[in-house]
């Protein structure tokens, strides 16, 4: 046997050594695969998280799945490891949170106890920490790959990066060559970001140039702010100072830019407006030149920026040449010339063109002064000084006069890192011999160059040349620079983005510290290379030509930024330690500010913010806040904080108090934490978060009180409990239980809380806030029944038999039901002034005469309160007269009928009303004590409780069930304890409850109050009765009428009986004095015809005599009158405003009816409302206005002599002839509108075959339109309508020639414009074929004799007239011409702020 040496140095036999290697590797790979096995059971957490550190990697997601078990810091280290990043360096957020509140790096917590879920995407961003990008962890090999980064990584995106949503192409700039590794952070670019504040990226494309101009920077530093000469804040030098030094000195990535927008006297919305980077270069120094008067810096934009050139023309037969000097700030070079197919294809050949003289010649000839006559001569231009930064402006935004828009050219034109200017200079004297005339312009026009390529706005004023050379040399050594010192080196480049309507400015500047180009993008500012600079040409890779420019990239150079390249002269940036004093202590007060603001940022960072409720102790209603603590504070202090927050101070004792675990949206406690007072709340609450998925409820007590534990894992039930003898439900019960308790276990809680008797104890769950469930299975578990977090459940416990019954035939479901779908509302009833309703119609007795339904002046005058009493009694006498039939032998259809007309003509108790002076708050009083005692006197002997008896719940509209079937709730259900309890009835209409609510045993049961605050809400579904008949509004549907009625002309109501009571209240929202208003509690699936029927006794008229207008939020009335529909859309403390007038009937509609004035300035002007019905002839309505076109207009018309017509909008329409019927001829609908057009003869419209044309005659030689006429065609020919023109006009008909008119009614246009822009005698021989389309009454025609010239206008008549057209065309809403909306001007205010025009409010 083979022996070998064993670790412990002993042989032992090869082959047991072999079998002790193999049972060694079998147990580490059980043990392997045990923890794999557990891995795959333990749930996992993807985590998808997001790079927002740099703009490279913005757009890249990096994804983890790791088991639920592993820590926050495990969670750090893989990211950093994942991302290439230095642990620590760099902070997590959540990704769908609006205030990101970062991750404890530190944290031992797991990921879900640290809220992740597991099985589903968690969203984090990796952001900087303290302002400070991340540090890349340095990689031995050099390569990115072992930093464990996809492949997708080495495309990562390096140069100038446009913004989303802009139409630049990212892939314009990509570079494959680098690798992640070569992204530059913050710290190793050296440069600070600007924020974009919303649309502000042209801002900080030019601050970020001139901070990379030393010569600027430099004498920006130089310049001293005294605080007591001038306000900081509108400071426009002391802001940039001080921005320029947080660029330089700041650790943040990014600063803002609003100290800097304020001082310029913008506000919020400026940063949302888009404004051109030249235009603002101008603007802003303009601006700083004023602020710089009198100061060193007064010169300094001058002396950096400003160039001169000449403007001449050169006579060609005499070489005179006239001249002016002028000066310039930049040099707009054009893309594109006029007219060309071709760009210029670089910056020197636009420079050339820039100066090319052009030849004034033939009828452009131009008059010399020597020779004395029209000459041809030579205009151009000549740089006479270039400044010491060159500025070129590349105009890439024109004009296309064939589509009439701005447009972008985006055509490439190349521009070099030097650029020799010398063969631009003019060497000549600025005054050479044969200059005889001279005109200099000074400064006063800065940065105006003025050639026909350019803006032609340059100032003619004489002044002083203002052109300063930054040397000493004289005017004619400097114009005469030898060529070695016009050469001029780029170092920046402002590009944009986009089209003419919109895009980004970014801007790529080049550092002289050490010649490296960088990409400054808002916040992003990264390393950039030539390549990416060329990318900035513009155009395609195509040849040039007139359509290269639309496939060309949007993304382009707009402005160019050269120095001259003299080393004598060219500056350096200022470091820190040769900072002015001033400048140094600036940069101390600033570092002083940042870190406050960084251990401001801390403490936010640790401060857990959570939602915070309390039931207020007095006011008794849950009080809001939200609770900020510190994660480190216990529990203890957690509490006091809070104690303070809700000011309970001199109201409940400290030791009083608790906070618990709370869910407001479910109303459910879900701990409690005994014991854990000295717990840090950042434990408790399970770290800090930008939101939690729980609140907290500081919970109070009596001192006698102890305070119940909640434990996890229980459910909160709120038990209400019912007495059935006096109809109350109680406030609820909170009882806490488990979902595995069995009914039985469930009642016996209950019984301990309550007192009641388990043994005849029901208890009834609401489930849905639809549905009621009796657990009536003792064995069935609290889960199965359907319980959740938060319950409501009503008990009831008593000897009565009505638990013998079914459940939805019992009391109890009765009184439930009813709980559950009754409403409040507020009724505001109609102020009836004396004698108001003395021309209304009012209802009447049957057979009596009109006079009977008033009594005159002379009458008895009732008080408010003796109507609405004798109204009540009346009610209750009829109620009773109906109840003894019905006990008898059934009544015929008939005899029921006529029952309901005698109680519909009860004569009004608003009669006397209407002389009866306004209501006084004692009044009303008094009339709700009168009342409760009518309706008391019926028997119920039920108490009047003066509080709510029907405080409300808040539940959603979509909990509203609009069932219309019949339900099982009968009289048995209301009581008389309360003002007019009344029940509806479709036969007898409402009914009075006199005896009550009857019990078993018959005897009234008195409603009582009390009812939970959290009750009265949305609807409940109501169980049929099987067998009863259908109700009228379920059976009969009519969706184009407005309302419903009978045959008869009345209301009708539903066939079940539904719950109203009404009684006085004062409204709080400051209701005229003396206006009556009631307090409703009414059943939602009451239709709204038996709700007015309901209202009648309180309006004081039919249901029909007036309106009901429901009032939004908003104070806005829209009237209610689909009387088939239910309340089932209100919902508690809705508002209801009733207004007297006849309401419609089924088949009626409301009418609005307008003069049609066709020659009047307003043609269309409003007479009166009406009602019209369906089956009605137009002759029939014409009728029924006559009286009211008399009475309330004036208009004594006859009914021959007007017509009504279709309006649509103010155009007039269809012309309505007498026996047209509505809804068979003409549709009509709710709130139409006609119009009533006067006739100056009797009517010529007989036929729907004929057409109504108003034509208008255009005199050109008069300049004027003549007064509209209406012709009648009895076809659409054209022929005829010549025809007729001819005849009223008088013009031959050869001669004669027309055009339909444009726009709406009446079709007005200037009488300059209507002889050129009309579509004269079109070429057709039908009106109804294109580009007529004449085929209704109405058109406009304007027509004219093509013989007669147009009068000849003076400018000054031309220039009268136009301002009179454009007065009379606005004063008639028409528009003289199209003007395009003007975008905002660029400005800043030196005085901080536009001034505001008071009269302008």
């Amino acid at each position: 046997m083979e022996m070998v040496p064993s670790e412990e140095n002993q042989l032992v036999p090869k082959e047991g050594m072999l079998w002790s290697c193999r049972q060694s590797i079998f147990e580490e790979m059980k043990k392997k695969f045990a923890q794999i096995e557990n891995a795959a059971e333990e749930p996992r957490v993807l985590c998808i998280i997001q790079d927002t550190t740099n703009a490279k990697t913005v757009n890249e997601r990096l994804t983890l799945n790791l088991p639920a078990s592993t820590s926050l810091a495990k969670l750090f280290e893989d990211v950093a490891h994942k991302a290439g990043y230095v642990n620590g360096t760099f902070d997590l957020t959540w990704g769908n949170m609006a205030d990101m509140a970062p991750l404890d790096h530190g944290s031992e917590m797991s990921l879900t106890e640290s809220g992740f879920e597991a099985g589903k995407k968690n969203f984090l961003q990796l952001t900087d920490k303290d302002g400070e990008q991340p540090q890349i962890a340095s990689d031995e090999s050099g390569t990115a790959d072992s930093s464990g980064l996809d492949d997708s990584s080495q495309d990562r995106f390096i140069g100038p990066l446009p913004r989303d949503g802009t139409t630049g192409c990212s892939s314009d700039y990509s570079s494959p060559s680098y690798s992640y590794s070569s992204i530059l952070n913050k710290s190793e670019t050296g440069y600070v970001g600007l924020v974009n504040q919303a649309m502000t990226c042209y801002l900080n494309s030019l601050l970020q140039t001139l901070f990379m101009t030393p010569e600027f920077r430099n004498a920006l530093y130089n310049w001293e702010f005294e605080e007591s000469e001038e306000d900081p804040v509108t400071s426009i030098p002391y802001q940039l100072q001080r921005l320029f030094v947080l660029l330089q000195t700041s650790k943040k990535r990014a600063i803002e830019t609003t100290d800097v927008t304020r001082s310029f006297g913008w506000d919020s919305s400026e940063a949302w407006q888009q404004h051109d980077v030249q235009e603002l270069c101008r603007v802003m120094f303009d601006a700083l030149e004023q602020k710089w008067k009198q100061t060193e810096q007064a010169d300094l934009i001058n002396q950096l920026y400003q160039g001169k050139l000449k403007d001449y023309v050169r006579c060609l037969e005499c070489s005179y040449e006239s001249w002016r000097i002028d000066t310039y700030l930049d040099i707009p070079l054009v893309i594109r010339p006029f007219g060309s197919t071709q760009a210029f294809g670089s910056v020197e050949e636009a420079l050339q063109a820039f100066i090319q003289p052009e030849t004034l010649d033939g009828p452009n000839q131009y008059f010399c002064e020597r020779c004395k006559k029209k000459c041809d001569a030579r205009k151009g231009l000549r740089f006479l000084h270039f400044p010491y930064l060159l500025t070129l402006q590349l105009k890439r935004f024109d004009f296309d006069y064939t589509t009439m828009h701005r447009i972008k050219l985006n055509d490439r034109m190349t521009f070099p890192e030097e650029l020799d200017m010398s063969p631009f200079i003019d060497v000549e004297d600025e005054k050479s011999p044969q200059t005889e005339s001279c005109t200099d312009s000074g400064a006063e026009n800065e940065g105006s160059c003025h050639s026909d390529q350019m803006s032609n706005d340059f100032s003619t004023d004489d002044g002083v040349d203002e052109g300063i050379c930054l040397d000493n040399t004289s005017s004619t050594e400097r114009t005469l620079k030898p060529k070695s010192s016009l050469t001029f080196e780029l170092f920046s480049v402002m590009v944009h983005s986009g089209s003419a309507a919109g895009g980004h400015y970014y801007a790529c500047i080049k550092s002289f510290s050490d010649g490296q180009w960088y990409s400054f993008n808002d916040q992003h500012v990264s390393k950039i290379t030539q390549d990416d600079i060329r990318k900035t040409y513009g155009g395609s890779s195509g040849t040039r030509g007139y359509y290269s420019s639309a496939f060309a990239s949007s993304t382009n150079a707009y402005m160019l930024i050269y120095r001259l390249k003299d080393p004598s002269r060219n500056a350096k940036y200022l470091d820190v330690e040769d900072f002015p004093e001033h400048i140094k202590r600036l940069v101390q007060k600033e570092k002083e500010s940042e870190e406050q603001e960084k251990r401001q940022r801390e403490i936010e960072r640790n401060t857990c913010k959570i939602k915070l409720f309390c039931m207020h102790p007095v006011k008794m209603m849950m009080v809001e806040n939200k609770l900020e603590v510190h994660k480190d504070k216990t529990l203890k202090e957690a509490v006091e904080i809070a104690y303070k927050l809700m000011d309970l101070e001199a109201l409940v004792p400290l030791d009083c108090c608790r906070l618990v675990k709370y869910d407001e949206f479910h109303e459910y406690l879900e701990r409690s934490y005994e014991g854990e007072e000295d717990t840090p709340m950042g434990l408790l609450l399970g770290g800090v978060k930008s939101s939690y998925m729980f609140d907290l409820l500081l919970e109070t007590r009596r001192p006698d009180q102890v305070f119940q534990p909640y434990k996890p894992g229980e459910v909160m039930v709120k038990v209400h409990v019912v007495a059935l003898k006096s109809e109350t439900i109680a406030p609820p019960v909170s009882v806490r239980a488990y979902l595995n308790q069995t009914v039985t276990e469930f009642k016996q809680l209950i019984a301990q809380a309550t007192g009641l008797s388990a043994e005849t104890m029901r208890v009834v769950l609401e489930r849905c806030y639809n549905d009621l469930r009796l657990l009536y299975v003792p064995n069935k578990t609290l889960k199965a029944e359907g319980f959740f977090r938060s319950n409501k459940v009503f008990v009831e416990s008593s000897d009565s038999t009505d638990h013998q019954v079914t459940f939805t035939d019992s009391l109890l479901w009765k009184l439930l039901d009813r709980h559950g779908n009754t409403i409040r509302l507020f009724v505001s009833l109609p102020e009836q002034a004396p004698g108001s309703l003395a021309g209304r119609t009012l209802c009447q007795k049957a057979g009596g005469e009109p006079g009977e339904a008033f009594e005159g002046p002379k009458g008895s005058r009732k008080s408010v309160e003796a109507i609405l009493e004798e109204s009540t009694e009346k009610l209750k006498n009829l109620s009773l007269q109906q109840q003894e039939e019905q006990q008898g032998s059934s009544a015929s259809d008939s005899q029921k009928s006529s029952d309901a007309s005698d109680f519909e003509h009860i004569e009004s108790p608003s009669q006397e009303a209407d002389s009866a002076p306004s209501v006084s708050a004692a009044d009303n009083r008094d009339l709700e004590n009168r009342i409760r005692a009518a309706s008391g006197s019926g028997g119920g002997g039920g108490t009047s409780d003066p509080e709510n008896p029907f405080p409300s719940e808040e539940r959603s509209d979509s909990d509203v069930n609009n069932d219309r079937s019949t339900s099982s709730v009968d009289s048995d259900i209301l009581s008389s304890s309360h003002s007019s309890d009344t029940l509806c009835n479709a036969d007898s209409g409402p009914l009075p409850l006199a005896g009550g609510l009857c019990g078993a045993d018959g005897a009234p049961l008195p409603l009582a109050n009390g009812l939970d605050s959290h009750s009265i809400t949305s609807s409940r579904r109501s169980k049929a009765h099987e067998g009863k008949k259908e109700t009228w509004d379920t059976a009969e549907e009519d969706s184009g009428t407005d309302s419903e009625y009978d045959e008869n002309g009345k209301s009708k109501a539903e066939a079940q009986y539904l719950y109203f009571r009404a009684e006085p209240c004062s409204l709080e929202d400051g209701s005229a004095e003396g206006q009556k208003c009631l307090l409703v509690h009414v059943d939602k699936r009451i239709t709204l015809a038996a709700f007015k029927q309901n209202l009648e006794p309180f309006v004081g008229v039919s249901s029909s005599q007036f309106k009901v207008f429901r009032v939004y939020a908003n104070n806005q009335e829209f009237e209610s009158v689909r009387l088939n529909e239910t309340l089932s859309s209100f919902s508690d403390d809705n508002k209801i405003t009733i207004r007297l007038g006849r309401a419609l009937k089924k088949g009626e509609y409301r009418v609005k009816v307008y003069q049609l004035l066709v020659n009047d300035p307003e043609p269309c002007k409003f007479l009166v409302d009406s009602v019209f019905a369906k089956g009605m002839t137009v002759r029939q309505s014409k009728e029924e206005l006559l009286p009211q076109l008399r009475d309330q207009c004036k208009l004594d018309l006859s009914i021959e002599r007007f017509r009504l017509r279709k309006k649509t909008w103010k155009n007039p329409g269809t012309v309505f002839l007498d026996y047209h019927v509505y809804e068979e001829d003409i549709n009509i609908s709710s709130n139409w509108e006609v119009f009533l057009e006067v006739l100056d003869e009797p009517e010529k419209m007989k036929s729907m075959s004929q057409l109504a044309i108003l034509t208008r005659r255009w005199r050109p030689a008069h300049m004027k339109l003549e007064p509209f006429q209406e012709v009648v065609l009895e076809s659409s020919s054209v022929d005829e309508l010549k025809e007729k023109l001819s005849e009223i006009s008088g013009i031959p008909l050869e001669n004669l020639e027309f055009a339909k008119g444009r726009g709406t009614f009446p079709c007005d246009i200037s009488v300059l414009e209507i002889h050129q822009d009309l579509d004269w005698n079109p070429k057709v021989s039908t009106l109804n074929v294109w580009p007529l389309y004449i085929c209704d009454d109405g058109a406009v025609v304007f027509y004219r004799d093509k013989t007669e010239e147009p009068m000849e206008l003076s400018e000054e008549e031309r220039t009268e007239l136009m301002k009179k057209e454009s007065s009379r065309l606005l004063k008639t809403g028409h528009r003289v011409s199209y003007s395009p909306r003007k975008e905002k001007a660029l400005k800043i205010y030196l005085d901080g702020g536009p001034t505001k025009d008071p009269g302008q409010d």
